[in-house]
């Protein structure tokens, strides 16, 4: 009787190792072809966003800048871009009143050595190319999946006054903003000093923009924005770098940033978007800002944007939108943060320079030559300008007026601090 107990046992004992044994099978199994599967995505999306280049440039920061014909960018991959055909230049360029440094105080004009793109120190993009940053295999790795490569986490942005604010809180997005809204706009400009913010944690980020928006928060939004930030998990460092970004949907499925999508059709052989900008401001020391310019041209409708004074980088066609085939509804300017709240407190993470308004020039962040477009393509002051911040004890905002700076403010923080535990 013990003999036949026995036995019973050990079959059972057998069946649960066979069992097992399947499961660990089946499991490794599955496991290698999913990274098969993952890498074939990866090896896919390099070849989508790495156009066989005519030159490559190795920047000194480590990134390899592609010098690809402007024919061969990603944008016409777009199925509503195959058959278009490049605009070369614009039709029209907004006019009206332009700030001249030779009208600014010593102490407000800083150093105005030119700012420029740490690749320019190794060489230059020919006619007829445009400079494209190269993917390399480890940025997608540490995107969340091969799908999100490129692409922030919807509803990142707030809606003044409006329940938006708290649900962009809650997801741990911070900003500190002027805006307009209400009215008819057909574009922006502003001139904003780069900083090198310390960011806390990898998967969070600090920059500063300009934003240009249309239709409904988290249903249908139509954005465009332009601006500076420094992101360790999109570049896999902490360099500031000029970027742009763009949607039709609400961040769901359109849009990327800088040219990680089809979409954006650049002209300009200069300015990568998405390298690192230099030099950088110093506290209470030398000052360097960059001048942004997006519009809509009346005549084709695309959304143009200009870098500095005079480097029109290229557009977004007309066809990509819905609302901002039309004109914008709201535009804001300012920075905006992620607060993760890793260790349970607020993040260590700085907007703009790290420090709050009241420290002034030299010290804080600062948007000045604040300007809109209207529909008879005129340069304009904003008019009813508004601030809003997410938690003004961490990150604020300032405004200001002046002959010399126009419209402007002052805006950042530290992010944790006595007062922002």
């Amino acid at each position: 009787m013990g003999f036949r107990f026995r036995n019973v046992k050990m079959k059972k004992f057998k069946g649960l190792w066979f069992f097992l044994w399947l499961f660990m099978v089946n499991f490794c199994y599955a496991s290698r072809l999913g990274m098969e599967t993952q890498n074939l995505q990866i090896k896919n999306q390099l070849s989508r966003l790495n156009k066989t280049p005519l030159k490559s440039i190795k920047s000194p920061d480590g990134d390899i800048i592609d010098c690809v014909h402007v024919n061969n960018q990603p944008a016409f991959d777009h199925p509503l871009l195959k058959n278009h055909t490049i605009q070369m230049r614009p039709n029209y360029h907004p006019e009206g009143p332009v700030f001249y440094d030779s009208k600014i105080s010593s102490k407000e004009k800083g150093n105005k050595k030119p700012i420029t793109q740490l690749w320019h120190l190794n060489g230059k993009c020919p006619e007829g190319t445009v400079p494209i940053r190269r993917t390399k295999e480890e940025d997608i790795l540490r995107a969340s999946s091969v799908e999100s490569f490129g692409k922030k986490n919807q509803k990142t942005i707030p809606k003044p006054n409006s329940v938006e604010i708290d649900f962009a809180s809650q997801t741990g997005h911070e900003h500190a903003i002027a805006f307009v809204e209400g009215g008819e706009y057909y574009g922006a400009k502003a001139t904003i000093n780069v900083w090198d913010p310390k960011i806390q944690e990898g998967n969070e980020f600090s920059l500063s923009q300009v934003w240009i928006l249309a239709g409904t928060f988290g249903v249908d939004l139509n954005s465009i924005e332009a601006g500076w930030q420094v992101s360790p998990d999109l570049y896999g460092d902490r360099n500031t770098r000029f970027f742009t970004y763009w949607t039709s949907d609400a961040y769901q499925a359109t849009g990327c940033y800088n040219l990680l999508c089809s979409g954006f059709i650049q002209i300009n052989n200069e300015i990568a978007i998405g390298a690192s900008i230099a030099p950088l401001s110093d506290y209470a020391a030398s000052q360097f800002d960059i001048t942004i310019l997006l519009w809509k041209d009346p005549k084709e409708g695309n959304w143009w944007m200009q870098f500095g004074n005079d480097k029109v980088l290229g557009y977004w066609p007309a066809s990509l939108f819905s609302y901002l085939a039309e004109s914008s509804s709201s535009i804001q300017w300012g920075g905006e943060v992620v607060n993760s709240q890793s260790d349970g407190m607020h993040t260590t993470t700085q907007m703009g320079s790290g420090h709050f308004p009241e420290e002034g020039f030299g010290k804080s962040s600062y948007f000045k030559n604040i300007q809109i477009v209207d529909g008879e393509n005129k340069l304009r002051d904003p008019q009813n300008l508004q601030i809003f911040t997410t938690q003004s004890n961490c990150y604020n905002v300032n405004l200001g007026q002046s002959g010399l700076w126009g419209n402007y403010f002052y805006y950042g923080g530290p992010g944790r601090n006595p007062n922002c535990p």
